[in-house]
């Protein structure tokens, strides 16, 4: 195995891929290396952790622009880390990559010199990069609002693997994504051109690392098997397992019937938020809403070091006096994935989910669970 390549092209690749590998990766030491194939389309780069692998091709020329040149094909494993840091600190304009005897790859690069230890290609697992099962492709655009608005309230704890994906549901030519950590809810919507009828979980950390992948592409095609979802855009394949189990029905959630709206500037609530949470040291982010109608207040207390409040001028407000409660973490996650200028709450009592809305968006919406205070 043989080629001279474009150092940038090389080294964009092998960050790409390296995203995929786990160092410490225990039970399979073999994923620690980079697969590295070269034939007629080129020099393909595969990296994979046994929960995530991401594949990517890089061509023997890009528009007109020769990339490898003095190849010869072969295929061999090399460390992901040594390898990506050889090729980050050259300063060359190019590298030279050749496998001698199988086992020792030799890379130039100007006056560089290094032997890298590699392994034979047959110790690396089969790995099913194929398309199969429902296919769906996507705008940019539309896969990463599917990703920002949804993504962020998925469960960080592995008690309950289920609640760490994104629900993908599809029927009537409407696809919805879902994610929730029980304690709040945020669910997107887009049309698509077809009437799919299908249901997955998608490991939501999977699912942001492929929107920061995407970069310039300009479209994303998926495949939804039974185990697998497969993600290909411009010259890469990003696979990643699904998450075995039935997601919690969420449909019923969002409440019907609701007692009190309240309409305000998201920049102001958010800094308003953001002042008086520095006094919720001891309530783990917790800040109190008081409305009126004439009053918005926010508000936090410690017993350690005190209490602080901001009065909000601009609003309107419908119903009867309230108070609630909750976390300010989640209120501001769900208001910032919103994206507007303003925002609507929609309460239905002091301890019941409230929805947080984009007044001129009816594809989103976020639910968060009050906290009690008392």
């Amino acid at each position: 195995m043989r080629f001279i390549i474009k150092r940038d092209d090389f080294l964009k690749a092998l960050l790409i891929t390296g995203r995929a590998v786990n160092s410490k990766n225990n039970a399979y030491p073999v994923l620690a290396n980079l697969k590295l194939d070269l034939d007629e389309r080129g020099l393909s780069i595969t990296g994979s952790n046994a929960d995530i692998t991401i594949k990517t091709t890089i061509p023997y020329s890009i528009d007109d622009r020769e990339v490898i040149r003095n190849v010869q094909e072969g295929s061999t494993l090399v460390n992901t880390k040594i390898i990506t840091d050889m090729v980050r600190k050259a300063d060359n304009d190019e590298i030279s990559f050749e496998v001698v005897d199988s086992t020792i790859a030799v890379i130039t690069a100007g006056k560089f010199k290094g032997n890298l230890n590699c392994i034979r290609v047959d110790e690396y697992p089969d790995i099913d990069l194929e398309p199969t099962g429902i296919q769906i492709k996507l705008t940019k655009l539309e896969f990463s609002s599917l990703v920002t608005q949804t993504a962020f309230a998925a469960s960080l704890k592995e008690q309950r693997p289920i609640l760490t994906a994104i629900n993908l549901e599809a029927s009537d030519g409407i696809l919805t994504a879902t994610t929730t950590d029980s304690a709040r809810l945020a669910r997107k919507q887009i049309s698509i051109s077809t009437d799919l009828q299908f249901s997955a979980n998608v490991p939501a950390k999977m699912m942001v690392e492929v929107d920061h992948l995407l970069e310039n592409a300009e479209s994303v095609k998926v495949s939804l098997s039974d185990k697998k979802a497969l993600f290909e855009f411009d010259n890469t394949a990003v696979s990643t397992r699904l998450i075995a189990g039935e997601y919690p029905n969420t449909k019923n959630i969002v409440p019907r019937i609701t007692n009190y709206s309240l309409e305000v500037n998201a920049n102001d609530l958010l800094k308003a938020i953001d002042r008086v949470n520095i006094l919720s040291i001891d309530r783990e982010n917790v800040v109190d809403l008081a409305l009126g109608e004439d009053y918005l207040e926010i508000s936090a207390k410690s017993t350690q070091v005190g209490s602080a409040s901001e009065r909000i001028e601009n609003f309107k407000f419908e119903g009867n006096n309230l108070q609630i409660s909750f976390n300010s973490e989640f209120v501001s996650s769900a208001i910032k994935a919103l994206g507007s200028e303003d925002v609507t709450f929609l309460f239905v009592g002091e301890m019941k989910p409230f929805v947080i809305k984009n007044p001129s968006d009816e594809s989103i919406i976020q639910i968060v669970t009050p906290v009690r205070t008392y």
